[in-house]
C-alpha cells in the first residue's frame, strides 16, 4: 500500500474546490489499495467534518501557505509517512516550493487551470479543460505526464455512479439549480435566489445548494424560506448535500460558479449557466461555452446585486426555452467525458515510471472510448 500525500487548502475566501476535487482521487486511490492523507495549513470545519466522515486522515501543517514553513512540514510529513507522492493543488505555492517538494524525492503531482508559463516542477500535470493540450505544459513540467482534457475530469464516486444511469429529457428534468462552490466567496447565492424569486420562474423546483464552509449558510437558508413563503415557490436550500449527484441528474438547468462542478455537471448532461467568479475559471468556461453544452456569465468586478440580476436574466431565458436546453443536454451527452478520471489520475499517480524516466514528455494515452 502506498501513502500519498495531497497537498491542498479550503476556506471561505479561497473555497473548497481544490480539497474537492483531490478527494474525488482520493476515493479512486483508496479503492485501487492506497492511502491517501490530506494536509493543509487551512481549512474549514466542513472540509474537516467531511474527510472525516469519509474515512480519510487529514492533518494541520504550519504555514504560511506556500512558504518556508509549509515546504519544510510537507517534506517532513513525507519523511514520516514515507510517502510515495503528493498531490499538490493551489494558487499559492510558488516556484521555489515547487521545487523543493519535487527535490524531497516523492513523484509529484501537479494541478493546474491557468498554463500561464510558471515551472510547474511536477512529474505528473493535470489539467482537465477541453482546451488544456493546447497549453505550453512541454515548456513549463518537461518530461512530465501529460493528463489533460476532459477524459481526466476528477467526479467523486456519488457523482460517477449517477452518470453511469440514462438520462431524462429535460422536460422531465424540474430542478432549477443554483450552486456557488463550497464557500461562495463573492456571496452570490442569496442575490441570485432573490432575484431569480421575484421572477417567479414557471414549473420548476429551486434549489440551492451551499457547503458548509459557506459564512453566509444560515443567512441563505432563512431567506429561502421568507422567499418561498412570499412568491409561493417551491423553493429549497441543501447545507453540504449528500446526495449531489441525484440532484444534478434532476436538474434541466444549473447556475454553477465555473470551478470543478463543472465537470461534474457535464457528465451528468446538466444544461448549464456557468458564471465565472474568478480569473482561472474563465479559460475553461470559455472552452465549455464553445462546445455548447452551456453559457457563460462573468461576475467580476460586479457587485452582488448587479451580478445577481444578470445571472438570474439568463438563467431565466434558459429557463424558458426549453428547446435549447435539450440542444445543451445533446450536446453535453456527446461529450469525450465517461467519469472515470479520477480513477486515470490515480493510476498514474501510483504506476512506477520506466526505468530511467521521469515521465512520457506528453499526454498520456486516453482509451479509445475518450479518442
Amino acid at each position: 500500500m502506498a501513502v500519498i500525500l495531497i497537498r491542498a487548502d479550503a476556506s471561505a475566501a479561497i473555497g473548497t474546490g481544490h480539497v474537492m476535487r483531490c478527494l474525488a482521487v482520493a476515493e479512486a486511490l483508496r479503492d485501487q489499495g492506497h492511502e491517501a492523507l490530506f494536509a493543509a495549513v487551512e481549512s474549514t470545519p466542513a472540509i474537516d467534518r467531511r474527510l472525516s466522515a469519509d474515512g480519510f486522515r487529514h492533518v494541520a501543517i504550519a504555514g504560511p501557505v506556500g512558504e518556508a514553513a509549509d515546504l519544510a512540514a510537507t517534506r517532513s510529513l513525507l519523511r514520516r509517512e514515507h510517502g510515495r507522492a503528493v498531490m499538490l493543488d493551489g494558487y499559492r505555492f510558488g516556484e521555489a516550493y515547487r521545487a523543493g517538494l519535487q527535490a524531497a524525492g516523492a513523484r509529484v503531482l501537479a494541478w493546474d487551470d491557468l498554463g500561464d508559463g510558471m515551472p510547474l516542477h511536477a512529474d505528473l500535470v493535470v489539467n482537465a479543460a477541453p482546451q488544456a493540450a493546447a497549453l505550453p505544459y512541454a515548456a513549463m513540467a518537461p518530461g512530465a505526464v501529460l493528463l489533460l482534457g476532459p477524459g481526466y475530469a476528477p467526479l467523486r464516486r456519488e457523482v460517477r455512479l449517477a452518470a453511469r444511469d440514462a438520462r431524462r429529457p429535460v422536460a422531465e428534468r424540474r430542478v432549477l439549480l443554483v450552486t456557488f462552490g463550497g464557500s461562495d466567496p463573492l456571496g452570490l447565492t442569496g442575490p441570485v435566489l432573490a432575484a431569480l424569486a421575484a421572477a417567479r420562474p414557471a414549473d420548476c423546483r429551486l434549489v440551492a445548494v451551499v457547503g458548509g464552509s459557506n459564512p453566509r449558510a444560515d443567512e441563505v437558508v432563512a431567506l429561502s424560506r421568507r422567499l418561498g413563503a412570499d412568491h409561493r415557490l417551491d423553493m429549497s436550500v441543501e447545507v453540504d448535500c449528500p446526495r449531489m449527484g441525484a440532484l444534478m441528474a434532476e436538474s434541466g438547468l444549473a447556475v454553477s460558479a465555473g470551478g470543478g462542478t463543472m465537470g461534474e455537471l457535464a457528465a451528468l448532461a446538466v444544461p448549464t449557466l456557468l458564471v465565472v467568479t474568478a480569473d482561472n475559471q474563465a479559460m475553461a468556461s470559455g472552452d465549455a461555452a464553445e462546445m455548447g453544452w452551456s453559457t457563460a456569465v462573468d461576475a467580476r468586478g460586479t457587485d452582488a446585486e448587479q451580478a445577481a440580476a444578470a445571472i438570474a436574466a439568463a438563467a431565466l431565458a434558459l429557463w424558458n426555452d426549453g428547446p435549447r436546453r435539450q440542444r445543451m443536454q445533446d450536446a453535453a451527452a456527446a461529450l469525450p467525458l465517461d467519469g472515470e478520471g479520477a480513477v486515470r489520475i490515480a493510476q498514474a499517480l501510483t504506476a512506477r515510471p520506466a526505468a530511467g524516466s521521469q515521465g512520457t514528455g506528453r499526454a498520456a494515452t486516453r482509451p479509445a472510448a475518450l479518442a
